[in-house]
């Protein structure tokens, strides 16, 4: 993933060494004056939301790759023509069945306005999974990514997905302390998540 979000919060590694964490303007600094060093160990940077992987272009003084993130200029917007303004309505093709055409042309405001109130109630009623699923991605994004050729690996992750937090962290103990820290932080929000999700 590349990302030219400054604000974006991140976490840094070199190696299983825990260098930064914070806006990505700070991380892209720290990052680069490490990279700078000889001997330093590959260094993995992730979004402290979601582990994605952010990738940067080193090129350069640290400043340059700061400058680097700032986002390119928004074109000036078109001016609106005739007709109905857009509002942010982006206009897709569905496919129902003939039922489903009935019910909804019977329905107050027509289709689309009834359309639009069953997404938001279905989002509202699946936020809480939604909030699990997310957060058990992210970590396990992590713990593949930085702890896949650790001790207990295997059996750490079966002790995450079956949501046996002592059991995890017993077997994540011996894990270099930087790596160990971030995810036990990320697999407490996870099972915490799926625990809410299920009730």
């Amino acid at each position: 993933m590349t990302s030219t979000e400054p604000t974006l919060r991140c976490i840094a590694f070199a190696g299983h060494r825990r260098i930064a964490a914070g806006p990505l303007a700070q991380i892209a600094r720290a990052v680069k004056e490490q990279d700078d060093r000889e001997g330093t160990p590959a260094i993995l940077i992730f979004d402290a939301a979601t582990s994605a992987r952010v990738e940067l272009d080193l090129r350069g003084t640290p400043d340059e790759v700061v400058a680097r993130l700032e986002p390119a200029p928004a074109p000036e917007p078109r001016k609106a023509g005739p007709g109905r303004p857009k509002l942010g309505v982006v206009s897709r093709e569905i496919s129902l069945l003939p039922r489903h055409w009935d019910w909804l042309a019977t329905q107050p405001g027509g289709a689309s306005v009834t359309l639009r109130k069953l997404v938001e109630e279905a989002k509202r009623a699946g936020q809480e999974k939604d909030r699990a699923r997310d957060a058990q991605n992210a970590a396990q994004r992590f713990l593949t990514a930085m702890a896949g050729d650790l001790p207990n690996y295997e059996e750490a992750t079966r002790a995450f997905y079956a949501n046996d937090a002592a059991r995890f962290t017993a077997l994540i103990a011996a894990w270099p302390a930087d790596v160990r820290d971030h995810a036990a932080e990320l697999a407490a929000t996870a099972m915490g998540n799926a625990g809410d999700a299920a009730r």
